[in-house]
């Protein structure tokens, strides 16, 4: 993969902003950085410039939860005509006490993905996706499992119950926290993320030959805007545990250098989701093997969810 033109996706603080910085630091050409205020992200491009000595960052006005602004960005990027090398989908949301949900009528943890989803198919049909990139979006650690004051749901069972088995209507169910969900912040965030999963493993078999799409948990990172919003428990009980024991924390540069380190991996391992070791939040990443990450009918029911909520898809 050339390192040509890279964009991330809200890097107007936390791990999008140190991953743009790091990605000015390896050589990248040209880094467009994201945000849904035109102003907010001027200023983003102009503080990342005057830290990095590189006048290599542009700016795009991107809010995902409104699909107007993610068709004025595509617009905006095919206007400009040239090929992205790596796509980094870092923007994300980590649910509050209160359920929220945006004007689209999806919850807010669940909107990252649909927005993100519309920003990757609407660059692969313009045809501005390089032959050869690569895709990253952020994962977590909670969609793997086993982790404490997290659980995901288990979709077959819950459509089983819920939707005569229908997997594709259990998963938009919980992508709008819809009929039959109670809401619990920590449990619509560990959804979110295996639908992230799900959706990856889905676009992996969807992509051309050469281009490759990985989902990357950073692991814990508690110094970010994201980790500040977050629910109580979260806030006041997992973030001082995190912070007191050696290992379990690390910093935003060293969380986001795992989306570039995946930047780099090959087309084999494509539609993999990428965490840590189990029983840990920090260190080396590796491929996660747990049987319900890798159910075929879960990838494809989550796949066409994310389709018939955002009302895109690839032909």
């Amino acid at each position: 993969m050339e390192h040509s033109i890279a964009l991330v996706t809200g890097t107007t603080s936390g791990l999008g902003y140190a991953a743009a910085r790091t990605l000015a630091g390896e050589g990248w050409r040209e880094i467009i950085v994201t945000g849904r205020s035109l102003a907010r992200t001027q200023e983003t491009a102009a503080q990342l410039a005057a830290e990095t000595k590189a006048q290599v960052f542009t700016p795009l006005e991107l809010d995902l939860n409104s699909p107007a602004s993610v068709e004025s960005a595509l617009a905006e990027l095919v206007k400009r005509g040239r090929p992205i090398d790596f796509l980094l989908l870092n923007a994300g949301m980590v649910p509050g006490k209160e359920r929220v949900i945006t004007a689209a009528g999806v919850e807010a943890s669940q909107a990252p993905l649909i927005g993100h989803h519309q920003l990757t198919v609407g660059l692969l049909r313009a045809n501005l996706l390089s032959p050869n990139a690569r895709i990253v979006i952020a994962g977590a650690e909670p969609a793997r499992g086993g982790v404490p004051m997290f659980r995901y749901t288990d979709v077959p069972a819950f459509a089983a119950k819920n939707y005569r088995g229908d997997q594709t209507a259990a998963v938009e169910a919980l992508i709008r926290n819809g009929p039959n969900v109670k809401y619990v912040p920590n449990n619509a965030y560990a959804d979110a993320k295996l639908t992230v999963a799900w959706w990856v493993a889905a676009l992996a078999r969807r992509l051309p030959s050469g281009m490759a799409v990985y989902a990357v948990s950073p692991g814990a990172a508690t110094a970010t805007k994201v980790s500040r919003q977050a629910g109580l428990a979260v806030k006041y009980l997992f973030i001082p545990i995190a912070n007191l024991i050696p290992g379990m924390n690390q910093t935003p540069e060293t969380a986001a250098r795992r989306y570039l380190q995946a930047s780099e991996f090959g087309t084999d391992v494509s539609g993999q989701f990428f965490a840590s070791a189990q029983g840990k939040f920090s260190g080396p990443i590796e491929v996660q093997r747990h049987p319900h990450l890798h159910d075929h009918a879960s990838q494809e029911a989550a796949w066409q969810a994310v389709v018939k909520v955002s009302g895109v898809d690839l032909s």
